[in-house]
């Protein structure tokens, strides 16, 4: 048996965080020499930190990641590491590994695949390696080998899968697997969103049976730079079976998985495959030889331990709590915010905003203890035997804001959710400035506002004059207001700029109301595993979302002023995400939802596709939310709209005349195809 303890570290780094990454990159190598681990992978553009966006073109920053490279080679005497950072070559840049080995440069490899959809603009940037090529690059006064590179150390075949390489159809393993590769490593930074772990542990693993190799999987962790969120998750499988998956959404500043490897077992897999057909080919500029011997190890069986809370029966209100309080965490940290503020309306977007910061509190706390949480939180000050509960009331203030419309349910509510969460609680009275606002208004115009002819005036002017009240709070404590407003109303523009829009960052921006309904149901009477519900919320989840900004007797509601949310939701996802046309969009929930009025569904989708036109100069305004399904509506970093636009005229004319001229047998027809 050919026995070698391979590792995959997942690390919490910044853009541009040089010590930060450097050190972590540094702990991770030597906790990997005390756990006897000869073969170490981290995550991609590890040393830079892989959110730097146009730095990425800044010589400094070239220059600075190689001195950071060179600082890190002598940590990596009696092992191997793999190690992530750009490479500028022939006056392109390249996003490379670099194969460090007993403390000298082997080689790097360059990315073959870059990722231009969704949240990644890497051609922006980058430029994909070609196949089969090899250069030289100059360091330090040496010449090192550099692409499409397979580095041959004690007898193994060692080569790169990088990210993107291994989810497009074409993926590099298959090459590397006929050059008689044993081991592909794939440092990574691969996003989270709901079910993507599970598509990622099935790549690792069909790539580790199809090619018959061990497969070594590296991710970051945790909220890197402001939106994205990487949940970590390392992967080791060998010849089709998992032998290793890490801890996800951790805390910590850096996690090493391992697992022993057996080189001449996947080779015999090879052998018995009748498919495999090795490249005969010499190629020996592609093929590095590294003079160093892995040292001598025992075989120790080994299993995947996943989370029990991944195991469970609400796995997605698991993820979106773990993903969003991790990101919060990070957030605080890494801008040196002193705590967050939250306008706490009494409704579910304010209750869900708050709960999730006393989540994170208590995740972070049990995971890292008060020491752990202290040495993170370093320029804060606390005792070191302070509860989650104490924590709590330092960290989040949440502040009730009252009219003549307000509601004793509503406030009721809001207190209740923050004394169940221990949250700091005031309430202030902002009537007063309403009126004054309305009657300087009315005088400067000559009239009277009314509700019959100024409706939407004296709706907005309530939720704006709340903005300058909770910002004054958050800049007294320094800490960051959060934005309450979901994925749902962002759609619709069915909120108040700089009313409830106000804030630094919107942790609920990116997911919709349906769902967010959903996982405040479970909150109150589950909760996430090993912390319980949160009973309080039922005075929040009995209510019908409502903005209560009209009159009490008007009987206002969300989803009156809109549509319901499940319906808003699906002519969403039809219309943004599968880029339906309107008639389109009606065709398809005719037939998931034949129960629906005909009209009422055509005017429901002619109402979207109008606020969604009106209102894209809003969500260019919103403050950043976290990315948590890949549905996501910022227009930075994933949905890109004009703020002007033909507002889909011909389009909506095209479903009236559809819905006036087309029969039941028509719609029944379309029902069939779309169900």
């Amino acid at each position: 048996m050919k026995l070698i303890k391979v590792g995959a570290a997942v690390l919490n780094q910044i853009p541009l965080g040089w010590q930060n990454n450097r050190r972590n990159i540094v702990d991770a190598i030597r906790r990997a020499k005390v756990e006897e681990i000869s073969l170490l992978c981290l995550p991609e553009l590890a040393i830079t930190g892989h959110g730097c966006e146009d730095a990425f073109q800044s010589p400094a920053l070239q220059r600075t990641a190689l001195e950071m490279l060179l600082e890190i080679r002598p940590e990596t005497r009696g092992i191997a590491v793999a190690v992530g950072l750009p490479l500028m070559y022939r006056k392109a840049l390249f996003d490379t590994v670099c194969l460090l080995v007993d403390g000298q440069i082997a080689g790097f490899v360059a990315k073959k695949f870059l990722a231009g959809d969704g949240l990644y603009y890497e051609p922006r940037w980058f430029k994909p390696w070609p196949e089969k090529q090899v250069g030289a690059f100059q360091l330090d006064g040496q010449a090192y080998p550099l692409g499409d590179l397979v580095f041959r150390v004690d007898g193994v075949h060692i080569g790169f899968e990088i990210c993107e390489d291994a989810w497009v159809a074409d993926r590099p393993g298959s090459d590397l697997a006929q050059r008689g590769v044993d081991i592909i490593l794939n440092p990574s930074a691969s996003h989270f969103a709901f079910e993507k772990f599970d598509i990622r542990r099935r790549f690792v693993l069909e790539g580790s049976r199809a090619f018959g190799v061990s497969y070594v999987y590296a991710n970051l962790l945790g909220n890197e730079s402001g939106r994205s969120i990487f949940d970590g998750g390392a992967l080791i499988a060998s010849g089709g079976r998992l032998l290793t998956q890490g801890p996800r959404f951790g805390f910590a500043d850096w996690q090493v998985s391992s697992a022993v490897i057996d080189v001449d077992d996947t080779r015999m897999q090879q052998v018995r495959t009748g498919s495999f057909q090795p490249d005969l080919e010499p190629r020996p500029s592609h093929r590095i030889a590294v003079d160093f011997r892995f040292p001598a190890t025992r075989f120790v069986p080994s299993e995947p331990q996943p989370a029990a809370w991944e195991t469970s029966n609400s796995k997605k209100e698991e993820e979106f709590t773990r993903a969003v309080a991790l990101a919060l965490f990070d957030y605080l940290r890494k801008s040196h915010s002193r705590g967050f503020v939250v306008s706490l309306s009494g409704g579910a977007d304010s209750a869900a905003t708050s709960c999730l910061v006393a989540l994170m509190v208590a995740l972070a706390l049990d995971e890292l203890g008060p020491e752990g949480l202290r040495r993170k939180l370093g320029y804060l000050e606390f005792d070191d035997d302070i509860t989650a509960e104490a924590l709590v009331r330092r960290l989040l203030l949440c502040v009730y804001q009252s009219t003549r419309n307000s509601s004793e349910t509503t406030r009721g509510a809001a207190r209740a959710v923050a004394e169940a969460i221990g949250a700091e609680f005031l309430e202030l009275d902002v009537d007063s400035l309403v009126g004054a606002y309305t009657a300087m208004v009315s005088q400067a115009v000559g009239r009277d506002l009314s509700w019959d002819q100024d409706d939407v005036v004296l709706q907005n002017i309530q939720a704006r004059v709340r903005g300058p009240g909770v910002w004054m709070l958050a800049n007294l404590r320094g800490a960051l207001l959060l934005a309450t407003s979901n994925r749902s109303e962002a759609a619709v523009g069915y909120t108040t700029m700089d009313g409830d829009t106000c804030g630094g960052l919107s942790p609920i921006g990116g997911i919709d109301k349906a769902f967010l309904r959903q996982w405040l149901g479970w909150m109150e009477t589950s909760g996430p595993l090993g912390f319980g519900p949160l009973p309080a919320l039922s005075a929040v989840n009995v209510q019908q979302p409502t903005a209560e900004l009209r009159p009490s007797g008007a009987g206002q509601t969300d989803e009156g002023d809109l549509m319901p949310y499940e319906v808003l939701d699906a002519v969403e996802r039809a219309a943004i995400r599968d880029k339906k046309a309107p008639v389109e969009v009606y065709r398809t929930l005719r037939g998931r939802r034949p129960e629906l009025d005909r009209q009422q569904l055509a005017d429901w989708v002619e109402r979207f596709f109008r606020l969604w036109c009106r209102n894209q100069w809003k969500r260019e305004r919103y403050a950043p939310s976290f990315h948590v399904d890949d549905e996501n509506l910022d227009p930075k970093t994933w949905c890109r709209f004009p703020i002007l636009s033909g507002g889909f005229d011909h389009e909506i004319e095209q479903l009236r005349q559809y819905v006036a001229t087309d029969g039941v047998a028509a719609d029944g027809v379309a029902a069939d195809g779309a169900s």
